[in-house]
């Protein structure tokens, strides 16, 4: 996926300006794909040279004239054709897991503060995705043109979720290791001693 689909994607919403549309990004789509401000407006313009996106100049007064951006026919066909695509699954690039799985040569105590700043970022992570759950579809359900959104955030939240039991698990592991010469079973929560 490119940077220009999830745009794409994210003016199927509504018209919206440059700035609209990166607060939009941030709080929707960015959850999955990331790209700061600048990555979005230079895109925007690509979009429009190539005809997936209009632009209409709305005049202010006191205050720089705005774009409001819009999909055009052209832009709806080609986020159709990029969707009926397969999908790519997303490969884990983590820094922390190579450092895991050298643990037995490299300092326990900054990976346990990695994985403890860790657990708390998915946690907030986790939590924004609740409140947004509750805030966009209190019911629990959505309507079609909706359910896609439903959806993703419900992966989302389990997603966070899943990855703050992990670093909860991996934490209470490290801590078991005072010796280097412990192995902690982690299946079964019982320490053997090595000799």
């Amino acid at each position: 996926m490119a940077l220009a689909d999830a745009i794409l994607a994210c003016l199927t919403e509504r018209p919206m300006t440059g700035y609209e549309l990166a607060k939009t990004f941030d709080a929707s789509i960015g959850f999955f794909w990331r790209a700061d401000h600048q990555q979005i407006y230079r895109e925007l313009s690509k979009l429009r040279d190539r005809g997936h996106a209009q632009a209409r100049e709305v005049v202010q007064s006191g205050k720089p004239n705005k774009l409001v951006y819009t999909l055009t026919e052209a832009g709806k066909a080609a986020l159709r054709h990029w969707a009926a695509r397969p999908s790519v699954p997303a490969s884990i690039k983590d820094d922390l897991l190579v450092r895991l799985f050298a643990l037995d040569h490299v300092d326990i105590e900054p990976l346990r503060a990695d994985l403890m700043a860790r657990l708390e970022h998915h946690r907030d992570r986790h939590d924004r995705y609740e409140r947004l759950l509750a805030k966009r579809f209190p019911q629990g359900i959505a309507p079609p043109a909706d359910l896609g959104k439903l959806l993703s955030l419900r992966l989302g939240l389990r997603h966070e979720k899943m990855v703050a039991e992990w670093c909860e698990e991996a934490i209470d592991a490290l801590s078991a290791l005072s010796p280097r010469d412990n192995v902690v079973l982690i299946e079964s929560g019982t320490r053997e001693t090595g000799g």
